[in-house]
């Protein structure tokens, strides 16, 4: 039997968008070939002949649909946002290492997350809804550039209507926010935290994640049960091309999401 080929991409049809902040949108795509259900914290390889591929995270996939929400910051990116339901896109994968689920099982999940960094971990609150992930307690603390650069804002609400512990910061306020403004690691503060009984997953950019890091590890968190999810230029999602390589690791392909112990020490690592 011939082995699939694994750079080969698939169609994928658009069958809708919402916008979710200024230059970010949600998309949501119906595949045509996908050899298996993505797992959260794993991306997808998205492109167009003439155009290019970028990798980016899944934030939501049910009954054979993927959502992927994405800013506008490159030429793959900024393509995205001309098209419209019915538009067809091209699919590689999924990719990557997810958050490892089940380490929250009967613990405290920590979610920390900067900018487009819940987008990675929204599949995870989903999880947690549904009475599948297993964990006692979900906390999920997001923090953003400015009020109107908050995404997923009406799920944000749902969510703590659920009864989701979730606290917002934001680093400039504008006028009519009523809520925090100041850095994430300020809103750990507000938590009743048991170091020994807790694991915390951790997206966004990397200053950010440094600092968060640094503060749950003077809390008393266990090195091993803090995860992050790491950025870097991957190209063939398979770790062949070395676009990616982080030290020792390829983030596509041993990542993206390492234990802290995996990254510290590391050339341009964390800590």
């Amino acid at each position: 039997m011939r082995a699939e080929n694994p750079y080969l991409p698939f169609r994928a049809e658009l069958l809708g968008l919402r916008q979710e902040a200024p230059g970010v949108r949600t998309y949501l795509l119906r595949p045509r070939g996908l050899r298996e259900a993505p797992r959260a914290g794993q991306f997808m390889m998205i492109g167009a002949p003439g155009v290019g591929e970028a990798p980016i995270s899944v934030s939501g996939f049910r009954k054979g649909l993927l959502m992927h929400t994405v800013k506008a910051v490159g030429r793959l990116t900024r393509w995205l946002q001309g098209l419209r339901p019915g538009d067809v896109l091209f699919l590689r994968g999924p990719y990557g290492r997810p958050w490892p689920l089940e380490e929250a099982r009967g613990r405290h999940l920590l979610l920390l997350s900067g900018g487009m960094g819940l987008a990675p971990l929204r599949p995870v609150v989903g999880l947690f809804l549904s009475g599948r992930l297993g964990a006692r307690r979900l906390s999920l603390l997001h923090g953003a550039r400015r009020p109107r650069d908050i995404i997923f804002k009406e799920e944000l609400s749902a969510w703590q209507g659920q009864g989701l512990e979730v606290l917002l910061t934001v680093d400039v306020p504008e006028e009519g926010w009523p809520g925090r403004v100041g850095l994430v690691t300020e809103l750990l503060g507000e938590l009743e935290l048991e170091p020994h009984r807790t694991v915390a997953f951790i997206c966004g950019p990397e200053i950010m994640m440094r600092f968060v890091l640094r503060e749950l590890l003077i809390k008393g968190l266990s090195p091993r049960r803090l995860h992050v999810s790491l950025e870097r230029r991957m190209r063939c999602g398979l770790g062949l091309c070395g676009h990616c390589q982080h030290g020792v690791w390829f983030v596509c392909r041993d990542g993206p999401v390492f234990s802290y112990p995996q990254v510290r020490g590391l050339p341009d690592g964390l800590l």
